[in-house]
Order: C-alpha cells, then structure tokens, then sequence
C-alpha cells in the first residue's frame, strides 16, 4: 500500500488519541489503553494478537487502520558495541538510527527529519540536502524497531539523529511523550534529551508543554563565528540564544543546559575561545560536552589535537564550568557525531553552494 494510500497508523496516536479512536468505533476508551500497551510496552503490531481486545474491535481496527513501521534495512554494528540501523519509510525515504551502549546506560541516537535544512558546516547530514519531517509514528517507530532489536528499552533517547528537531515542532514533542509514558517505554524526563540548533521561539514553546533535557549545538563562542559554522545563528544570535536557554531551566536548580561544541583545528579551539566561551557562559547552568570533530567524505575540517583538546577542557573547568570530552564512538561505520546521512539525495545542489559559501565566509574572518 503506497504512503498516499494508506490507512491511518495508530502509531500517530498518544494514550489519548487511541481512546478516541477506540471509542470512535463505539468501544470503551480502557480498550483504546490496552491497544496503546500493546503496540509500545509489548511491541505487538497484529490486532489479532491483542487477546484482551474484543474481537468486534479487532476487525474494525483492521479496516478502519493499519499499524506501519520503518523497516530496517541495514544493520551495522562497531567493535565498541554501537550500532547504526538504517531504516526505509513509506515513500522509500531513508534515515538513520544510532544506538550507544556504555555501562548500563542503553542510548537510542533518533532521527526528526529525513536530511537537514540547517546548513551546519561541519555536519554530513547537512550535506545531503533537506527532504522532509518525519511523522509521529516514523519516529517512535524508531525506538520500536531498536526495543525489539536489543530485547529491552533504551533508558535513554537522545533527538540528535538527522534534522532539527525544533523544526518538526509538534511530531517530536507527542513522540517524547509517548516515550515517557508508562505505559510505553517509561522514559523519565531527564532521560529524554532534545537537541537543537538554537531555534529560539521554540525553544520557549518547548518549556511550555514539555520538560525534556535541552542540549544546543552551540559550536563557536561568538557571533561571527557561529554564523558561519551555525547558519541559524544568524537568525537567532547569541543575545537571544543564550536567554531563551536560562528561560528554559528557570526555577530548577538540578536542570541544566548541555552545550555541544564540536573540536575542530585551528576554527574554533584556542584559548581565546575558550575565554570567550566561558564569558558567553557565565551565569547559565551548564554542561559542556566537547566533540572531537568526526570526518566525513568531503569536509573541509580537521580534527583538534587531543591536547589542544584537554587544554581548551581544563581551561573551562578552571573557570567552575562543568566540561567533559565526548568519546567518539562508532566513528569507523558512520555513526559518530554529525556523521549520519540516511542516503538522502540533494536535488538541489545546495550542497556544492553551502561548501562554497562557508569557505568564504571563513576566508573572509
């Protein structure tokens, strides 16, 4: 059945929504709660394996809708125990899944969009190009497909796959709620981790109807440089980023904001950013994670030295902030940091421009 034809997938639907669908067939709505446990806490898919639902249901849902999930098609796994799964959607579109084993932590790496609008310097994904926003269901379908790979839940979801999760606003906050749900995968709220770009409006939505962990892919300490590495920034500079982020773990001192800032040679790694970085810092509860720059085909960067790494760390950690270097971990199947791609094609030959473009502008510095 073609993605245009299809019925509706009730894995678009949170707990709500599937006791409004049950009771829509004129069913009680506590159906619609077993039919909502069914598909997330037990990972059953055929209505006719849902034993506690009657079967008069269970006809109307196989008529009345139809449970679709992404399909694996690839699996590659790393000697460090990560694995990439590479998925295909309905209309044959493509994305990437990561997950990241370290000690009892099980962390799924999920994907909002199929490619990137963003135009991130350093980022394969942008590279490929922007197709669209995933939907519900092909999200959640994500963390599906991984639970019944690993034969347990992940305790912890990063949306740090391919796109930006804030601009697939409603599809990602009703996916993390599901995630959350008890009935679900039972995700505390600090284990759900939303990572952006720094959209700021939504930055403030989000504080109004969801709680998740927030990092920021922040990059660069300064306007001028993080217009060039973060083109969003150049939309939402420093001055509003960085008040939206205190807005966001305003009243909670446990919370904080993770920052993302990727190592790369000679950019964006001297001590004068790491100054500058602690300046811009200052007064915000923060994490920094620092990422050794992760190569791809075609990149214009390099990798910062490990010592220039720990020097520009202890700099940060001198100054009372709290910073840790990321250990790059699945690098050798493409599935580190900035590396996933999900075969997107670009059709539009943004990819040669945006190269172009960032040469200059770094020329130009």
């Amino acid at each position: 059945m073609s993605a245009t034809s299809a019925r509706p997938n009730p894995l678009d639907l949170d707990l709500a929504g599937c006791e409004s669908l049950v009771t829509a067939l004129g069913f009680k709505a506590f159906h619609g709660r077993n039919l909502f446990k069914w598909m997330h806490k037990h990972g059953v898919v055929d209505f006719d394996a849902m034993t506690d639902l009657p079967k008069r249901l269970r006809l109307a849902l196989r008529d009345t809708v139809e449970i679709r999930l992404p399909r694996i098609l690839e699996t590659h796994p790393s000697a460090d125990g990560t694995v990439k799964w590479v998925l295909e959607l309905d209309d044959g579109q493509r994305i990437e899944t990561v997950f990241i084993p370290e000690g009892k932590r099980r962390t799924l790496c999920v994907s909002s969009q199929v490619g990137c609008a963003l135009e991130c310097a350093f980022c394969a994904t942008a590279r490929q190009g922007f197709n669209r926003n995933l939907s519900v269901a092909e999200i959640i379908g994500q963390v599906w497909q991984a639970t019944r790979r690993l034969g347990v839940a992940p305790t912890n979801v990063v949306m740090m796959g391919m796109g930006e999760p804030l601009a697939n606003f409603e599809p990602v906050v009703r996916a993390m709620d599901i995630m959350q749900d008890d009935l679900a995968y039972m995700l505390a709220k600090q284990r759900v981790t939303l990572s952006t770009s720094g959209i700021v409006p939504n930055i403030y939505r989000l504080r109004e109807v969801s709680d998740v962990s927030l990092a920021v892919s922040l990059h660069a300490p300064n306007d001028a440089l993080r217009d060039v590495l973060v083109p969003i920034n150049r939309k939402y500079p420093l001055a509003e980023l960085i008040p939206a982020c205190k807005h966001y773990v305003a009243g909670d001192k446990r919370r904080k904001i993770t920052w993302e800032y990727v190592m790369l040679d000679g950019i964006n790694d001297s001590p004068t950013h790491a100054k500058q970085l602690i300046r811009l810092l200052e007064g915000v509860p923060s994490k920094v994670n620092l990422i050794p720059f992760n190569p791809f085909a075609g990149s214009d960067f390099g990798t910062s030295p490990p010592e220039r790494v720990e020097t520009f760390r202890a700099r940060l950690v001198r100054s009372g902030l709290f910073a840790m270097t990321r250990k790059t971990r699945g690098d050798e199947i493409a599935a580190a940091c900035g590396q996933l791609v999900g075969r997107v094609r670009d059709r539009t030959g943004r990819c040669g421009r945006v190269r172009i473009e960032f040469k200059e502008r770094l020329e130009a510095r």
